[in-house]
Order: C-alpha cells, then structure tokens, then sequence
C-alpha cells in the first residue's frame, strides 16, 4: 500500500473501523536513516493500534527501524517480504527476499531482540517459480526457527520476471488453500488471509480456519465496506453515518493545513466515501477539481457533501 495507507488514510479509516489494527504503507529502512523521521513516522494517537511496516535486508538498520518504531510509539513493526515493486526489488527487499529466508530471518531476530514490541512478517506464498507448499513451508519454518510466529499472507505468488507490481496484485491467482494448509500444519502460528477479500462472508469464510483477514484495496477504493468488516469483530461497535465522517474529516483537515499539509493529500484520500451511491460521482468530482487550489479551505468538504446530497434526494 505504498503510497495509499499514509497518516492522513489512516486517520479516515479509524473513523469506520475502531477495532481494526492499522499497517502503514512500507517505509524503507534506509529512508528512515537518510529521510526526515519525524515526518515518516508521525502518525495520530487515534490510530492505535497501529504497525509499522518496514521494508530492507540489512540486519542494522531493520533493527534500528525497530528500535524507532518503538520510541514514536507504534503496537508493533512489520518485515515487509511481500511487495514486488522494481523499485523494491532494486533495494533488495519485499518479494524478492523469499530467496533468502536466513537473511530475512537475520533480520527478524536482530529486531525482536532490541525491541518489546512484536515483529511481524508480511509475505506472499512463493515466487516465480518457486511455488511449492515445501517453499513456503521451509520459509516460514527458517522464520519460525528465529522466533516468529505471526505471519501475515497475501495468498498470490509473486511474479517478479514478467509482471509489472500492478499486475502482481491481480494476475497471480489466489491460492488460499495454500495458507489453510499452512495453518492447519502449524496451529500455534498466527496467521492473517490477505488478497482479494472485499466482503464479510468472504472473511466470515476465512476465518474459520485461519487468525485474522486483512484488507488493502478493498478498504481504499471503498472504505465504507470497513463499518462492515467492523461490525462482523465487534458487533456492538456503533455504526458511523458518512455525515458524521464528514465532519470530522473538515475539523482533521483545519489542524492538519494550520501545520501545514496541503488539502489534496488528505481528500484524496476521500473519493471512495460515496462508491456506489447516487451523488459519488459528484462528491469525487468537487474534491478532484479543487482540492489543488491553494487558496481552498477544509469546507470543500461539506460542498461537495452538499453537492452530492443534492444529487441523491
């Protein structure tokens, strides 16, 4: 979710998921030797629970993302040995470190020892050709031998040789009984479904198997599906109304933009509130064509509320 799941996304999504544990889009560990940490890692308090996700192969700096993660005060760090960017493949780290369990495992145990909270590794079933059950099994077996013991999966193989990163989010088949088998030959192991869930009979389905589901692009292009991912963990949780969001994401905008932050990375953040209701097109349109604008305020918000209301009596 590079790019996607920043501070500003994520602030949004809590707002229809109170119960969920948020991911940050992958930050490198070399950006956070090199970058402006307190911009990569500032995040709201509202968030928690919320994970970094760290991606890189060298043992030091992995550790020290930790032992940052840690300090700013995040509920755990993730490896990220899952995403297929040429970008990332060119850092060596994401998917093409699944050639190198021991490396990832290095990684692992180099920051679980300097840190209290958990680490985590986020992968795909296998990659290129290396597909087998026996391959994710003697992967996940290296890391369990480091000490881990939650692994989220987002249940596709990557195709680094062939395959652009968009197209390695929907090509590769899913293959989720390959992570049921997975979970029923280690029972002790945590272990979270990714790819391709969008709804909650689908989750309600995965869940009887393994841990937990985790939800990328469905929660981005249509978030409100998170009230209903929220209701299946916690049905007691009050539903929001998309009003109310509203509202709260106008007094959000006035405190970032007062520090700042310029409107369009917020709203863009938005445009999927409405999907599939009458008036979207015109909620998306008003934030899409404005939003740039230097001299617009946080009230946009509540124009295109209104222009999208007009549309939907």
């Amino acid at each position: 979710m590079m790019d996607w799941t920043d501070r500003h996304c994520r602030y949004f999504h809590r707002l229809l998921a109170p119960s969920a544990t948020l991911y940050t889009e992958m930050v490198t560990a070399m950006a956070l030797v090199h970058g402006d940490v307190d911009t990569l890692l500032a995040f709201d308090a509202s968030e928690h629970p919320v994970v970094l996700q760290v991606g890189g192969s060298d043992p030091l700096m992995m550790r020290n993302a930790a032992l940052l993660a840690e300090q700013f005060g995040y509920d755990g760090v993730n490896i990220n040995v899952g995403c297929p960017s040429e970008r990332v493949q060119s850092g060596s780290f994401g998917a093409c470190l699944m050639a190198e369990p021991a490396l990832v495992a290095a990684c692992y145990e180099r920051m679980q020892e300097a840190v209290s909270i958990p680490v985590t590794v986020k992968t795909r079933i296998g990659i290129d050709d290396k597909d087998s059950d026996a391959f994710l099994a003697q992967f996940v077996e290296t890391l369990v031998g480091a000490g881990c013991h939650h692994f989220d999966i987002h249940a596709r193989v990557a195709i680094l040789k062939g395959l652009s990163p968009k197209q390695n989010r929907s090509v590769p088949p899913l293959q989720y009984d390959r992570v049921y088998r997975l979970k029923q030959a280690n029972p002790n192991l945590v272990i979270v479904m990714n790819g391709g869930i969008e709804t909650v009979d689908a989750a309600i389905r995965h869940l009887e198997i393994v841990d937990g589901v985790m939800i990328g692009r469905e929660a981005y292009h249509n978030p409100w599906s998170l009230t209903h991912f929220e209701q299946l963990v916690n049905p007691r949780s009050p539903a929001p109304n998309r009003t109310q969001v509203v509202h709260t994401m106008v007094s959000y905008a006035e405190r970032q933009m007062a520090e700042g932050v310029q409107l369009k990375h917020i709203t863009r953040h938005l445009l999927g509130l409405f999907a599939g209701l009458p008036g979207a097109r015109q909620w998306r349109r008003m934030l899409s064509e404005h939003s740039h604008k230097p001299e617009t305020t946080p009230d946009l918000l509540l124009e295109a509320l209104a222009a999208r209301d007009n549309v939907a009596a």
